[in-house]
């Protein structure tokens, strides 16, 4: 650890810390059978799932729920290591043509695509960053006339690549022209290739995140890593990513206070993201306090 820059032996501080919220919340006894074949979001039905749902999430779950003019969330359940599971959010954006920008597309299921056509055609899928596109496919399949807009890099990742999943477009600072003047994207960049790529819904005010605030609620984390969470200052009222990511995210300060403060010139009025209770209020100033870590 001696040997590493203060950015490294942060990202392996908070990897180590990761590791013991794993063991913390890992058991003896497998999750499903013999095999343990049944995928993690086949474990996520019936009454297991509304336990969860009332403990980690924010139900109704799977359903769009208006919060501002042409702009819709819909809060879903994420399957974390071990039989965890997470709360996770995606936007959607009815654009001035009627058609729907979906951000960060959570699990699919043919109710919700149903629900959100009621609103408008899904044309446009968006996928904002390196932890943000492993329910692509399924919502490409339902949607083959949708485009995939992408953050830079993500395409090349191995994983990305093995999968499968088309990406159509990388995504810039530069809004597509079939968005119209509605919707204007800004990148924040780190190193190891992340990138996270923020919207903002001009006509609202409306900034759209995924992981560059996190404001996890303590009733909602197990009683036994409250303390850890809040030691990662990801817990209300701190509000930030978690250490890893900060500590990726320094490797580019310049240029990521840079794009941090485009944000907040931007002046949101809510700020929506993807874990934990989102900025609904004085988003400029909840987004200015989330990351005092880049920009102090």
């Amino acid at each position: 650890m001696r040997s590493q820059p203060a950015g490294a032996r942060a990202l392996l501080l908070g990897i180590g810390l990761a590791e013991l919220a794993v063991i913390a919340t890992s058991g003896a006894t497998p999750v499903s059978g013999p095999g343990q074949n049944a995928s993690p979001a086949a474990r996520l039905t019936g009454h297991d799932e509304a336990i969860s749902a009332r403990q980690v999430g924010y139900p109704p779950l799977d359903t769009p729920k208006p919060v501002a003019e042409n702009v819709f969330i819909v809060d879903s359940l994420l399957p974390g290591p071990l039989g965890a599971v997470l709360p996770v959010r995606m936007t959607v954006i009815r654009l001035p043509d009627g058609s729907l920008l979906v951000h960060s597309p959570t699990r699919f299921s043919d109710p919700l695509k149903q629900k959100l056509e009621e609103l408008g055609p899904i044309l446009h899928l968006v996928a904002p960053s390196l932890a943000h596109w492993r329910f692509l496919e399924e919502w490409q399949h339902a949607c083959p006339s949708a485009i995939t807009w992408a953050a830079p890099g993500l395409g090349e990742r191995a994983a990305v690549r093995r999968s499968g999943v088309r990406l159509d477009h990388e995504l810039r600072d530069a809004p597509p022209l079939t968005w119209g003047d509605a919707v204007r994207p800004v990148t924040v960049e780190g190193a190891m290739g992340f990138h996270e790529v923020a919207l903002f819904h001009t006509p609202t005010r409306t900034l759209v995140l995924t992981d560059l605030a996190m404001r996890l609620e303590p009733p909602k984390v197990p009683a036994l890593l409250r303390p850890l969470i809040r030691m990662f200052g990801t817990m209300a009222p701190d509000s930030m990513p978690p250490p890893y990511l900060r500590a990726v995210v320094k490797q580019r300060r310049r240029q990521a206070a840079d794009a941090a403060r485009r944000l907040l010139d931007l002046r949101p009025e809510r700020v929506i993201f993807a874990h934990g209770r989102w900025f609904d209020q004085d988003g400029a100033a909840e987004l200015r306090h989330s990351l005092r870590w880049l920009l102090d």
